[in-house]
């Protein structure tokens, strides 16, 4: 994408979705030109090639190929979790926006990379010695979400491909079924191996599936790994290259497991910092400081602009799981807003480096995909 692209994209994100927008008139407001632009960014890399980063261990020289041969339907993108939550982009912007001039590249993308061999493929790659832990958990959790969102769309084309991604969407959920429960502790940190926002997208997957067996184990796991948690040191946070959350994606993950008469108390014990209505900074986001990027053309370094996008949706969804007189309200709103604005305004494609990924991050976050799956004993946000 352009410069003078990237800035017109950053101009309608924050004409549609700037940050007094509260988050649910926000989302109402995402039109189709805002969408046609973040499915831009997806139809930019999803059959890009190179760059490429490959992640996988060598058996042999026949391990050496390019990323064509190894991932076929997920080759695009730099790597191959941005390549698959790059495809649920498409999905998910098309199904928003069916009529949209968009969809129509946006599925035919989709329809040449999954394929019924290329699919097999990647079912192949997956079980191969070595790769036990590929792509564990980030980027198998997001291939669920990319199933969900082609089994929930009625949709022939949706049905057709969903059907042919069912294989490696089953691959998936056997290696992360067959890992959870081995942990005997959580992975706390800011980037792809972080448990808790994984664990999260999985159990909206088994919710949105009736995988009931898969929704038990994370509500069990969740409760034993997290249960007990407290003070978590948000002040510690951000690292340098995150862009995940390591405390509010726990709490995120955690509104999904405990019921609504549960989960305040639990919070209170998590993030006792967070300010009460009419306390300072309860009305700013002065408790919660956006993070900086120094510099976007540094892969490692962009992550910061998709900490602020998760962190939003991960406020939002806090906000979405407590009363409405709960006295944290504000500040939590007041962050979110925030962290949106901060957020959105760095999804322009002007470098690769952020460009190959945030659109999905943004689009998460827009149109609320977080929040579509029932909480327990929670109202509808």
């Amino acid at each position: 994408m352009s410069s003078r692209s990237g800035r017109v994209l950053r101009a309608s994100l924050l004409l549609v979705l700037g940050p007094a927008v509260a988050p649910a008139a926000a989302a109402a407001q995402l039109d189709e030109a805002v969408a046609s632009r973040l499915a831009g960014l997806a139809l930019d890399c999803v059959e890009r090639e190179y760059p490429n980063k490959i992640s996988h261990v060598l058996a042999g020289d026949e391990d050496v190929a390019p990323p064509r041969a190894l991932t076929p339907a997920f080759r695009g993108c730099f790597d191959w979790h941005s390549a698959v939550h790059g495809h649920w982009l498409l999905v998910r912007l098309a199904r928003t926006f069916p009529a949209a001039g968009f969809a129509p590249p946006a599925l035919a993308a989709v329809r040449r990379n999954l394929t019924a061999e290329n699919v097999a493929a990647e079912v192949e790659y997956l079980a191969a010695d070595g790769r036990e832990a590929f792509e564990r958990p980030y980027g198998l959790a997001w291939l669920l979400q990319l199933g969900a969102e082609l089994r929930e769309w009625d949709d022939p084309a949706a049905a057709a491909l969903a059907a042919i991604l069912a294989p490696l969407e089953q691959a998936a959920l056997a290696r992360l079924t067959g890992w959870i429960p081995k942990l005997t502790y959580p992975i706390r940190v800011g980037e792809h191996s972080q448990t808790a926002f994984a664990f999260g997208l999985v159990l909206d997957w088994a919710r949105g599936a009736g995988d009931a067996a898969t929704e038990a184990l994370l509500v069990e796991r969740g409760r034993a790994l997290y249960g007990g948690d407290e003070s978590c040191p948000l002040g510690y946070e951000p690292s340098g290259q995150d862009f995940l959350s390591p405390c509010l994606a726990e709490a995120d993950f955690m509104r999904r497991v405990l019921p609504g008469d549960e989960f305040p108390d639990w919070l209170s014990g998590l993030l006792p910092g967070i300010p009460l209505a009419g306390e300072g900074g309860a009305e700013d986001a002065s408790w919660l400081p956006v993070a900086v990027v120094s510099d976007r053309t540094d892969g490692k370094l962009a992550h910061l602009d998709g900490l602020n996008l998760s962190r939003a949706w991960m406020l939002e969804g806090l906000l979405s799981a407590l009363p409405a007189a709960d006295p944290r309200r504000p500040a939590l709103a007041a962050a979110a807003r925030e962290h949106r604005a901060a957020g959105l305004a760095a999804v322009t494609g002007e470098h690769y480096a952020g460009g190959h990924w945030l659109g999905s991050f943004a689009t998460y976050l827009v149109t609320e995909r977080g929040l579509a799956s029932p909480l327990p004993g929670a109202a509808s946000p």
